[in-house]
Parts: structure tokens; sequence; C-alpha cells
């Protein structure tokens, strides 16, 4: 009996993954009758037609980072600030100084 079950289950499992396709096929094609029914609106209108849009992927969930990684961009992240505090301070200091250049008196 099980086995009778088995089999009319997986018919029915099919029969809806055929249904599935040929909605989505159907879906596909109406799809691209609104764009070009919208591009020959546009058209008339004098706007340029829609761009061909792709596929698009669905977007992938972020990656989660390691400790190591995390404090790997953090020290690089203060090292950027450090290095962008002495150069501004430098110039500051140049400036004060009258270093040549810096349109201050020698």
């Amino acid at each position: 009996m099980n086995w009778l079950r088995s089999l009319l289950k997986s018919a029915y499992t099919r029969l809806l993954e055929e249904l599935c396709a040929e909605l989505k096929a159907e879906n596909a094609r109406l799809r691209a009758e609104n764009r070009a029914l919208t591009s020959s609106l546009l058209g008339t209108a004098g706007l340029p037609p829609l761009p061909e849009q792709q596929e698009k992927l669905p977007a992938l969930p972020p990656r989660r980072r390691s400790l190591h990684q995390i404090q790997a961009k953090t020290e690089r992240e203060s090292y950027r600030k450090i290095r962008e505090r002495q150069t501004r301070d430098g110039e500051v200091r140049r400036e004060a100084e009258g270093a040549p250049g810096s349109g201050g008196t020698a």
C-alpha cells in the first residue's frame, strides 16, 4: 500500500513541478509583453525605450567575518586615521614654521 501512495505522490509532485514550469514560462512571456508595450508607449511620447534588463541574481547575504578579520580591519582603520592626523598636523606645522613653498617668510 505504501508503494502505491509513493507512486501517486510522486505523480502529484511531478504534476506540480510541470505546472510551476508552465507558470514561470507564462510569467516571463507576460513580462516581455509588458516591457514591449511600455516601450511602445514611451516611444509614442517621444522618450527612449526601456533598456533590456538582464536576469537579476538573488543577492547573497554578507559573509560573516572571523574575529581575526574584524581585528585586522579595525587595526587598518586605526593606522589610516593616525596617518591622516599626522599628515594634517605636519602640514599645519610646516605652514606655522614658514617652510619654503608654504607662502610664509623664511
